[in-house]
């Protein structure tokens, strides 16, 4: 391995991204969290509150707290299913929709800028070798040894 630890190079791009993304939703309005959420909802359609929170890898009374400020902003809607009275699903109002997509949009510039320095090919591997390093973490956060 190189001076510098793969851990570090790791931090070092994850927080260059999210200062990166957090700048282009600062423009839109949208405060952190929130833009994981557009991006999950703008896929989806509408989900619950559980399955956000495990989308965004942020603890189901995190998501709940952002939530709240995205249904005061106008940017979401709550509702329970007829049958369902556990669950609260969430789906992106039409305002909440337009803001989604101009976030999808700031997510493609993002993703342009950090591949700026990359071939086409580059950057396949990195997507490739990060979903490796992901996995390789999750199953030891799963089976620590």
């Amino acid at each position: 391995m190189t001076n510098e630890l793969l851990h570090r190079r790791l931090l070092r791009a994850q927080s260059a991204m999210n200062r990166d993304v957090l700048a282009r939703a600062s423009k839109l309005g949208l405060s952190p969290g929130q833009p994981k959420i557009l991006e999950f909802l703008l896929q989806t359609g509408e989900s619950n509150q559980k399955s956000i929170a495990d989308y965004c890898e942020i603890e189901p009374a995190t998501a709940g707290t952002i939530l709240g400020r995205m249904e005061r902003d106008g940017l979401i809607a709550r509702a329970r299913h007829e049958g369902n009275r556990r669950s609260l699903y969430v789906t992106l109002t039409p305002h909440g929709r337009e803001v989604a997509q101009a976030m999808d949009l700031a997510f493609r510039q993002a993703d342009q800028a950090a591949a700026a320095l990359l071939s086409e090919e580059q950057c396949a591997q990195l997507c490739a070798m990060l979903a490796d390093v992901c996995e390789a973490l999750n199953r030891e956060r799963k089976n620590p040894t």
